[in-house]
């Protein structure tokens, strides 16, 4: 899939994996009690900063904040953007 943009400096575009639709003994969310989801998939990344190389690659599974990013959509798709420093672990 080839998207039209591209991140610029340490930035990472990331496309947010599906939230738990049950529970792990069986039962059912509804869609007012879900959680944001707080893993996804890195789709694109920019190329550093001058003394930083960038750690994630493209298709890497991460780990991120709640709150962390900047929510896009593109293509009919939603995306977060933001910097590598907010990513928490890659899994």
């Amino acid at each position: 899939m080839a998207l039209k943009i591209q991140p610029l400096s340490d930035r990472v575009l990331i496309e947010p994996m599906a939230a738990e639709q049950k529970t792990a003994s069986g039962l059912y969310i509804p869609d007012t009690a879900k959680e944001k989801p707080q893993q996804g998939k890195v789709v694109a990344v920019g190329k550093g900063k001058k003394d930083h190389d960038m750690t994630v690659k493209v298709g890497d599974t991460v780990l991120y904040g709640k709150y962390s990013g900047t929510e896009l959509k593109l293509d009919g798709a939603e995306y977060l953007m933001m910097r590598e420093d907010d990513i928490l672990a890659i899994v």
